[in-house]
């Protein structure tokens, strides 16, 4: 086992690997059934690959003697009948123990077939002496495992062997502790926790494996990296994650790990052809017919793929394109060019007020509202829109003496006392510009606000503001 060298292994590999530990310095196991459901859903859907990829191991190799004192690797060299090696998993005993458990629910099937029989054979997994004295861990062992339990019933003879034999992981052995975590915190972001994006590019990576070149997957790596982490963090957490979930009738105060599900969608390379999938499939291929036709190398015209920000996601190479896209949209939105043209989008970063951090929840609000507006009907009557949204978010401005994160949270899903209407709802159920500019909106008859003259000025001009001195 040659250190630095990343490796390949089957979960066969790794799970019938008596040398394998999971170190006392290792947090408790605490994936969730969420988790579970999740990587077992994984297998299933892609079950027909010649291979999927499951992330990565990082091991600290270390040598024992029979009295389990630490050696060198020279010592151990000299007797090795009776010295050992020690394999620590510093980096994805989370996958590994849920691995185990599958595999452990395999091995305890009722009613296997004689194929599964077959599948099973000789597979002895070692893994299943680990211990564990942390009471957290022990509960979550329990409560994953009757939900494996439960899924493991549809784990014909083909997924068994899929899972033992065609499930790999990249595995990366070093004997230097210090440097097995420097290596750990290198793959998690230079030693920072993994960002929500970065999990999710992880994923559309590997989902692009058996459908593009190393050429495109190398560009997409390159034109990902290029992009500003703290940009692409607050795409995510104040754009794409906020527009999907209002519209969809959900909280989106805080984009979390736990809300990538929010970005993942369907794959089109799978076997599975769902009738809601007809026209994504429709649409990505025509539009890559198009785009390498030879045609295009006379006219040299491109079409984009028609992304839509509430619509169903194709993972891979959409997907990253689809972030691209939606970050050129809401540059466009807030730049200078759109503020000499639209009064309105100077105002909101000028008056005096205008940076505060309740102001700012607010100032997002206006540009999910517009940023959602255009994607569903581009430029379309546009003074008008920017007019009604600018009303509708900044009325609960006005209403307010202090705004909080809560308080635009609720209003967006048009919930407590100041709210107006579900606006994100109504633009998702909108087929023409008119159904949101026709919408009724509140006539504000006392402002509770401070430093907001400017917004209050262009309430009385759009006559949205009934002010009891005139």
């Amino acid at each position: 086992m040659e250190q630095n060298q990343p490796k390949i292994i089957k979960v066969k590999e790794l799970l019938t690997n008596d040398n394998l530990k999971i170190p006392s310095y290792q947090r408790p196991y605490k994936w969730t059934t969420k988790n579970v459901n999740q990587l077992i859903d994984d297998i299933l859907i892609h079950k027909g690959k010649s291979e999927y990829r499951l992330g990565t191991l990082v091991i600290h190799r270390h040598f024992q003697n029979k009295e389990n004192k630490e050696i060198s690797e020279e010592e151990y060299q000299k007797d090795t009948q009776n010295n050992k090696i020690i394999l620590d998993i510093v980096d994805g005993q989370q996958r590994t123990i849920t691995l185990t458990l599958i595999a452990f629910a395999m091995t305890q099937k009722p009613n296997k077939t004689i194929e599964e029989e077959k599948a099973l054979k000789s597979f002895n997994p070692k893994l299943l002496n680990l211990s564990f004295a942390n009471n957290i861990s022990k509960a979550n062992i329990q409560k994953n495992f009757k939900q494996i339990e439960r899924r493991i019933a549809d784990f014909d003879e083909k997924t068994i062997c899929f899972f033992l034999e065609k499930c790999t992981l990249v595995e990366v052995v070093l004997n230097d502790i210090s440097e097995a975590f420097q290596f750990f915190d290198s793959q998690n972001s230079r030693g920072k926790d993994l960002e929500p994006h970065d999990l999710l590019k992880a994923f559309h990576l590997r989902e692009m494996n058996n459908f593009s070149t190393e050429e495109e997957r190398k560009k997409t790596v390159e034109k990902w990296e290029s992009m500003d982490t703290a940009k692409l963090s607050k795409l995510f957490s104040q754009y794409l994650f906020r527009i999907r979930n209002w519209s969809s009738g959900h909280s989106a105060r805080y984009f979390s790990k736990n809300d990538v599900d929010v970005f993942k969608g369907v794959s089109l390379d799978t076997e599975e052809d769902y009738p809601f999938t007809a026209m994504l499939r429709i649409a990505h291929f025509y539009v890559e017919e198009y785009n390498h036709s030879i045609h295009r190398n006379i006219n040299k015209r491109e079409m984009i793929f028609p992304f839509q920000i509430d619509g169903i996601i194709i993972n891979g190479k959409r997907f990253f394109e689809m972030i691209e896209y939606y970050q050129i949209m809401i540059d466009n939105v807030k730049s200078k060019e759109m503020s000499k043209k639209y009064p309105i989008l100077n105002i909101i970063k000028t008056y005096e007020g205008s940076f505060r951090t309740g102001d700012k929840y607010i100032r997002n609000l206006f540009y999910c509202g517009l940023i959602y507006y255009i994607d569903r009907f581009r430029e379309k009557d546009l003074p008008k829109a920017i007019d009604k949204i600018f009303v509708w978010a900044y009325s609960l401005r006005l209403k307010l003496q202090a705004v909080g994160l809560d308080s635009v949270d609720n209003y967006a899903l048009n919930q407590g006392e100041h709210s107006q209407i579900q606006l994100f709802k109504k633009i998702k159920e909108a087929i023409k510009p008119s159904d949101i500019l026709n919408i009724r909106l509140e006539i504000l008859k006392e402002i509770r606000s401070s430093k907001t003259e400017e917004i209050v000025k262009q309430f009385k001009k759009l006559k949205y503001y009934d002010d009891p001195k005139s």
